[in-house]
C-alpha cells in the first residue's frame, strides 16, 4: 500500500504514536482526544501505519476562522523524510482563514519560517486581539501544557494580514 496523507481517528494508532513520541501517558492523551471536541488529527501513512501526525484545533482571531496547529510529530524510524512538511503544506489548503502553534522550543521557529509562518502572537500580556478556542478551560490550558516557556510565542500562518496579538495564554486563562 503506498503512502498517503488523510484525516484520521483511529485512537489505537494515534496514542501510539504520540506516546512514542512525546512519551506521555494514555491517559493523558485520552484526556485530549475525548474532551476537546473541535480537532480534528491529519496523518501521514506509510501503508496502513500512522507515522507522523498532527491535530488541527479550531480557534477564532479577529472575526476568522483558523486551526491550531498541535501534536507535530513523527515517530523516530520515519524522520527527515519531509512527512510534517508535507502535513503543514496539507493543513495550509483546508478551509481556515489562519493556521498557528506555539514552537516547542527555539529551534523550531526557523523550522515553521520556511512555511510562511510568522511570529505574531504573545502571552506576555493581554493584546487588543487574542485567541479565542470554543472549548472547555481544562482543555484549552491542556493545549499550552506542552510548552516550556513562561510566556510562549506563537507563530501565524495566514494570506491576510492580521494584527499582533495575544495566544490565549496569558496567566489568567
Amino acid at each position: 500500500m503506498a503512502d498517503k496523507i488523510a484525516f484520521t481517528n483511529d485512537y489505537k494508532q494515534i496514542i501510539a504514536l504520540w506516546s512514542r513520541v512525546f512519551g506521555d501517558t494514555e491517559e493523558d492523551i485520552r484526556f485530549f482526544l475525548d474532551n476537546c471536541v473541535h480537532k480534528s488529527c491529519l496523518g501521514y501513512f506509510s501503508g496502513n501505519a500512522l507515522v507522523s501526525m498532527l491535530f488541527l484545533v479550531e480557534c477564532t482571531y479577529c472575526g476568522r476562522n483558523g486551526a491550531y496547529i498541535y501534536a507535530v510529530c513523527t515517530d523516530e524510524k520515519f524522520r527527515g523524510r519531509g512527512y510534517v512538511s508535507e502535513l503543514i503544506e496539507k493543513s495550509k489548503k483546508e478551509n481556515y482563514d489562519f493556521l498557528w502553534l506555539i514552537p516547542a522550543d527555539d529551534s523550531l521557529f526557523g523550522f515553521y519560517e520556511q512555511f510562511e509562518f510568522k511570529t505574531k502572537l504573545f502571552s506576555d500580556k493581554k493584546y487588543d486581539y487574542s485567541v479565542a478556542f470554543d472549548e472547555k478551560r481544562a482543555v484549552r490550558e491542556y493545549l499550552y501544557e506542552g510548552s516550556s516557556y513562561d510566556y510562549p510565542k506563537g507563530m501565524m500562518y495566514s494570506r491576510c494580514d492580521l494584527p499582533i496579538g495575544g495566544t490565549g495564554f496569558e496567566k489568567n486563562i
